[in-house]
């Protein structure tokens, strides 16, 4: 890490955008964030301040942009997708998919407001977390997070209160359970909302991560009516309820994965799919040895610029609990060795090279988690909730930062002349390129002092004293 001894370029550059959205003192504060994000290995309020030493400010003064600012959270995420849409490179696209998928950002301790005890799937374990959805947009040229929202643990007190005050009964013998088994008493609970969360004022009683994707994705079918971009999502979204939301409700196609015991209907009854794809695998390896037509075929789809090739069956069936879907079965290996992988949509007419390729870009949302992480999603101190959620809000303008300078000449010629070498066009080498220009600043501030006449205690005496403060 590199003293910062002025705002990065890709700071200053992109900060007319945001002016709209603060104060003249808290956009000070927005872009002295926003570039400690970027260069900074330590993510927080104090590591973010200590690195920042053209100025000397207390990291109280970042602390209350997170914390009593009066900024509008809406307003700085439009602001940030209005910048992208300013690109081509970055705008949205007829051939761009949406993602729906949630991460956690796991803090060891609970005093951070509304966390959570969940199980981590990267351990292996229960840790206590926060719960973050997103809505992410990919194509072949860009990805960034559309919108996305901290999901709140569920109210157990108030949920009951709810329930029973519009008459929904809950059985008698349960209300043990708050005391001998509260995990029971618990799912109990959460089930009995959910049969009834059809109903405006059981929905209101607690907001689901599956409702808060309802909401984000008819809040974006709001703001494009024009663009009926494909969702997709992983196998925890594939529920038949959030599937016919999108068919009927926002009338949107979508791309899901089923899971090895989801099962088909077929003539001869149901059958898992882990059967099913089974007995096709060896019917095609026969077919294949008698020279007669495979069941699985050959298809090759672009992605991100490469070409990818999968060994496909696609067919409409019925599928349990979804009704009539179309039906894709993948492999990777010419031989079928590999482990098959299910998905299905609500078009019927659609290939599985269409498909395929739609559920491709999912991938990019688990890279903006990784990436977003890299970038502080999960680094926060602050114990707030609303605090919390203006740091992801701040860490999601960073990001897009980052995706945007590949397409914005201008900034890219400007660096390049200044750095003397080719750019790269992914996220890490630009956060590399941000953290190489703040080493040019620094030694173009020595290098001044000392052309000045001063000696290299003088110069340097400043900055050491800021950074060991």
């Amino acid at each position: 890490m590199f003293p910062i001894v002025e705002l990065p370029e890709i700071g200053q550059h992109y900060t007319p955008w945001f002016v709209p959205v603060f104060s003249e003192e808290a956009l000070i504060q927005f872009q002295r964030y926003v570039s400690g994000l970027i260069v900074s290995e330590n993510k927080t309020i104090d590591g973010i301040n200590k690195l920042i030493v053209h100025e000397s400010r207390n990291q109280s003064s970042l602390n209350r942009l997170l914390t009593v600012t009066p900024y509008s959270e809406s307003s700085l995420n439009q602001q940030r997708l209005r910048l992208l849409a300013s690109l081509p490179g970055t705008r949205l696209k007829s051939k761009g998919v949406l993602s729906v998928d949630d991460t956690h950002l796991v803090h060891y301790g609970l005093h951070f407001e509304k966390i959570a005890i969940l199980w981590d799937p990267v351990e292996e374990r229960y840790a206590p977390a926060h719960n973050l959805v997103n809505l992410h947009y990919s194509d072949d040229q860009t990805d960034y997070p559309i919108a996305f929202q901290l999901w709140k643990p569920a109210d157990l007190v108030k949920i009951e209160a709810g329930l029973q005050a519009v008459g929904i009964k809950l059985r008698t013998s349960k209300f043990e359970l708050k005391e001998s088994n509260p995990k029971k008493w618990r799912q109990y609970l959460l089930g009995v909302w959910s049969r009834h969360q059809g109903k405006p004022e059981v929905a209101a009683l607690y907001e689901s991560k599956l409702l808060i994707a309802r909401r984000k994705l008819a809040q974006f079918v709001a703001d494009y009516p024009g663009l009926k971009l494909p969702i997709t999502f992983d196998n925890w979204y594939t529920q038949p309820a959030f599937c016919r939301y999108l068919n009927k409700e926002l009338q949107l196609p979508y791309v899901g994965t089923l899971a090895k015991d989801d099962q088909v209907i077929l003539k001869s009854g149901r059958e898992t799919l882990q059967s099913f794809a089974a007995r096709l695998k060896q019917e095609h390896l026969d077919a294949v040895k008698l020279g007669q037509k495979p069941f699985f075929r050959k298809i090759t789809i672009p992605y991100k610029g490469e070409k990818e090739t999968y060994y496909s069956y696609c067919r409409t069936l019925r599928v349990h609990n979804f009704g009539k879907q179309r039906l894709v079965i993948n492999h990777t290996q010419p031989d079928l060795s590999d482990k098959p992988r299910f998905y299905n949509s609500n078009r019927l007419y659609w290939q599985a090279s269409g498909i395929t390729r739609i559920r491709r870009h999912r991938w990019p949302v688990e890279v903006y988690h990784q990436e977003g992480k890299a970038e502080g999603l999960d680094q926060y101190q602050v114990r707030d909730f609303q605090a919390i959620s203006r740091h992801i809000g701040l860490v999601a303008v960073t990001y897009s930062l980052l995706r945007a300078a590949p397409h914005d000449q201008a900034l890219k010629q400007k660096l390049q002349r200044q750095l003397k070498y080719d750019l790269d066009d992914s996220t890490p080498a630009w956060r590399r390129t941000t953290c190489a220009q703040s080493l040019w600043s620094l030694g173009g501030l020595i290098a001044a002092g000392l052309a000045q006449g001063h000696s290299l205690d003088e110069v340097l005496s400043p900055l050491l004293a800021a950074v060991y403060t």
